[in-house]
């Protein structure tokens, strides 16, 4: 199983970005799909999630509103659009797979240490003011 994302980069504020996370070795049909963000300093925290064959989405407050978690399952990719990026959403964006049958999307959003069986390794989002 592995991940891979792209699209990060640096934008204005109010600017938007669109994230992939491309997964090769399994089928995004049988795991719950995570996004998540680690700002220098801070610990990672939790941005979006799917359970991709029930299109169940679960987000963080901070992200409710902006951003928008989907997939298209024929690339087997998971893409997060992010709108009305600000300062505050500079970080390392990555994001992670967890079994089906093992986490929910509101779980996985929580508790990714505990059901989580891949990351991808990161891109990074710069949002200047």
């Amino acid at each position: 199983v592995q991940l891979v994302e792209s699209g990060g980069g640096l934008v204005q504020t109010g600017g938007s970005l669109r994230l992939s996370c491309v997964g090769s070795g399994f089928n995004l049909d049988d795991y719950t799909i995570g996004w998540f963000r680690q700002a220098p300093g801070k610990e990672r925290e939790g941005v979006s999630s799917m359970s991709t064959r029930s299109g169940t989405t679960e987000y963080a407050e901070h992200a409710k509103g902006r951003f928008t978690i989907s997939v298209d399952n024929a690339k087997n990719t998971v893409y997060q659009q992010m709108n009305s990026l600000k300062p505050e959403d500079t970080a390392v964006y990555m994001c992670a797979a967890a079994s089906l049958g093992v986490m929910s999307a509101a779980a996985l959003l929580k508790y990714p240490n505990y059901g989580a069986n891949s990351w991808g390794k990161g891109h990074l989002v710069t949002v200047s003011a």
